[in-house]
């Protein structure tokens, strides 16, 4: 993506091919899910430490599939809050097992293969 985009639909295609690598999105479903498990703890116990720990390995497990995985720049740095909003309706997609048509669309919207 050479232009930043002005609406979250013209994010989501290229979010979902920053994350083409299974892999890489399986850091980020664990990262998520981590960042789930500190929302209910911190609920739990009333702490927000929880919040910020689940975050923080959220953080950790999506850059290191970016880094180590992918190779490219999260796009946190670019946008975090569409960012986030991706993360979330990434992780949301994969839960109810909608994620595939989602990627073939990104990957026709983009004209990106899927590897």
């Amino acid at each position: 993506m050479t232009e930043k985009p002005r609406s979250f639909g013209a994010f989501w295609p290229y979010y979902l091919m920053a994350h083409r690598d299974p892999r890489c999105r399986a850091l980020h479903f664990v990262g998520s899910t981590g960042a789930t498990v500190g929302i209910v703890l911190t609920l739990v116990f009333l702490n927000p430490l929880w919040i910020l720990a689940g975050l923080a390995f959220a953080y950790a497990m999506a850059w290191t599939g970016h880094f180590a995985i992918e190779r490219n720049r999260p796009a946190t740095f670019g946008n975090p809050f569409w960012s986030f909003a991706g993360d979330v309706r990434m992780y949301l997609l994969w839960l109810s097992g909608n994620l595939a048509p989602a990627l073939a669309a990104a990957e026709k919207a983009t004209g990106t293969e899927l590897s």
